[in-house]
C-alpha cells in the first residue's frame, strides 16, 4: 500500500511522527509512505489552497517533501507533482495536536487536506488528538491516538462502501483525551455542535500602541448532543464521523421548494 501523509501544524510536528507510525504499521513491510506536509503550522485554514500565489516545494529526505502551503495544496502537490509515478492508495491528514469534532471540522486545516483527496477521488481519513486535563501532561499526550489509530484506520477501511458518487467519502477521526489504556472503545457519531461556543476575538496591545486581534477558542469541554462526536470522545470513545464535500442540505430542498416558480 502507498500511503501519503499530511498534517496543518507542520512538517516537524509531533502528532506528524505519530502519524508516520501509524502509517508504517497499515503500508506493511513491502508498502511505502510518503510525507508531503506543510513547512510551517498552518492551522485553521480549512480547506484554503494557494490558488492566487506559487509555493516553493523541498525535498527533505526520501519520500519525505515540505511545501510553503496549506494542507490541501500539499494534497495536491503529492498527487500531480511528487507521486506522479503512482498515486496514494490512501491519505491520511494529523494527527492533529487538539480536537476536530463538533464545529471545529469546519475551520481544520487538517480536515481540508482529507477533503482535497476525496475531491481527487483517494480514500482519506483526518485523525485528531483531543487534548484535556487526562492526558495533556503525559509523556506522549498523543497516546491514545497512537495505540488507536492503526486498527481504528483498519476498520474504517474495512466498513468503508465501494461507491461511485459524485462526492466521496472521507472520515473525521477524533481521539479521546485520555490516556491509550483507558479508550472505552470506537464510536460512528454524527458532527455535533457545542451549545453557546465558538471562535472570537480578544484584543491586546502592541508594545508600540498598536491594536491587534487574536482569535480566542471556546471551551472545548462543553458536551455536543448525545451520541455526536465530542460527548463521544469527552467519554472515552474514538469517534468516526463520514463526512462528503457536498454542502447541500438534501432534506432543505423538499422543504424549501416553494421557493421554485
Amino acid at each position: 500500500m502507498r500511503i501519503l501523509i499530511t498534517n496543518d501544524d507542520g512538517i516537524n510536528a509531533p502528532g506528524l511522527t505519530v502519524l508516520k507510525a501509524i502509517a508504517d504499521e497499515l503500508a506493511g513491510p513491502n508498502g511505502e509512505v510518503w510525507t508531503v506536509a506543510p513547512a510551517f503550522e498552518q492551522s485553521g485554514v480549512g480547506h484554503c489552497i494557494s490558488y492566487t500565489k506559487p509555493m516553493m516545494i523541498s525535498q527533505l529526505g526520501e519520500r519525505v517533501f515540505a511545501t510553503e502551503g496549506s494542507p490541501a495544496d500539499c494534497v495536491l502537490a503529492a498527487i500531480h507533482d511528487t507521486m506522479t509515478a503512482a498515486p496514494p492508495d490512501l491519505v491520511l491528514s494529523g494527527v492533529n495536536r487538539g480536537n476536530n469534532a463538533a464545529e471545529n471540522a469546519l475551520y481544520s486545516g487538517t480536515l481540508g487536506g482529507a477533503m482535497e483527496a476525496a475531491l481527487q477521488g483517494l480514500p482519506a481519513i483526518a485523525l485528531s488528538q483531543y487534548y484535556g486535563p487526562a492526558n495533556r501532561d503525559l509523556a506522549d499526550p498523543f497516546e491514545a491516538a497512537a495505540q488507536h489509530g492503526a486498527e481504528t484506520c483498519r476498520r474504517i477501511l474495512a466498513h468503508s462502501p465501494q461507491e461511485d458518487a459524485a462526492y466521496g467519502l472521507f472520515y473525521n477521526v477524533n481521539f479521546p483525551p485520555v490516556a491509550g489504556a483507558d479508550v472505552r472503545g470506537i464510536r460512528l457519531a454524527p458532527q455535533g455542535r457545542r451549545p453557546g461556543t465558538g471562535f472570537s476575538t480578544e484584543a491586546h496591545l502592541s508594545p508600540s500602541g498598536r491594536r491587534f486581534l487574536w482569535i480566542k477558542g471556546g471551551d472545548q469541554r462543553v458536551q455536543t448532543a448525545p451520541g455526536s462526536d465530542a460527548c463521544l470522545n469527552l467519554d472515552g470513545y474514538v469517534s468516526v464521523t463520514p463526512m462528503r464535500c457536498d454542502l447541500t442540505d438534501h432534506a432543505a430542498l423538499d422543504t424549501l421548494a416553494g421557493i421554485n416558480g
